[in-house]
């Protein structure tokens, strides 16, 4: 991402960042809000896929502790790893790793950005309730005027939501990976590893609670690892 045109990246990645946003509750729900996706699709866009699917596949990893169900609070990743999928891509190319200093500010912006987005998504079902409410007669008699209009005041409202949180946590955090990456003297592998180690407790610590919860996890992710495995090992 060259450092003259990163202005030029904001509005795609704030409308992408809307597009994520909007499929984590309100539609089509369709899982490329999931970190791994939304972050590869962020990276993509400025040029640099490799560096936001890395970034992307860490965030997965924290993002495995949250179940987004009904109106429980929880962090909003779909807009927040476009941004970090973004970020991570800073000074780097096409095919290539993100540098560690990206890489470091990249999954903590992520992590930053999805709790303030969890925080507007309140604010957002606040501001559609108050909408609703003067129409709850209209409602409960299933004006089909009203029903629309409400769905899409709602999807509009956070689209908008999203876009501009995008727009917003990107921009601050390019700037600032651009000057850490300049700035950074631990070495390349440790930084990495660090990260690394750090979000595979997280999700470690998820898997095993589902282990315990949800009946025949461990059986799928036994299989889901053998896939994995023969997976890498043709690939290598």
């Amino acid at each position: 991402m060259a450092a003259p045109t990163w202005w030029l990246d904001i509005l795609p990645l704030s409308l992408l960042a809307g597009v994520c946003g909007l499929d984590v509750v309100s539609f089509p729900q369709a899982m490329f809000s999931r970190p791994i996706v939304a972050a590869t699709l962020g990276g993509a866009f400025v040029g640099a896929p490799m560096a936001g699917l890395v970034c992307g596949a860490a965030l997965e990893c924290l993002a495995l502790e949250a179940l987004p169900v009904g109106a429980s609070r929880y962090p909003e990743w779909g807009s927040a790893s476009v941004v970090a999928g973004a970020v991570a891509a800073t000074g780097v190319t096409a095919g290539s790793m993100p540098l560690a200093g990206a890489f470091a500010v990249a999954v903590a912006l992520g992590i930053a950005t999805a709790w303030i987005g969890g925080l507007t998504m309140i604010k957002h079902r606040q501001i559609i309730a108050s909408f609703a409410r003067p129409r709850l007669g209209q409602l409960a008699a299933g004006n089909r005027n009203t029903v629309v209009g409400l769905q899409v005041f709602g999807m509009t409202l956070d689209l908008v939501r999203a876009a501009l949180l995008g727009a917003l946590c990107f921009i601050p955090g390019y700037l600032l990976a651009e000057r850490v990456n300049g700035r950074w003297n631990v070495p390349e592998d440790l930084s990495r590893a660090i990260v690394v180690t750090c979000v595979a407790a997280v999700a470690a610590a998820a898997v095993w609670k589902d282990f315990h919860a949800i009946s025949g996890t461990r059986r799928l992710f036994l299989i889901s690892l053998a896939m994995g495995t023969l997976m890498v090992v043709l690939g290598a």
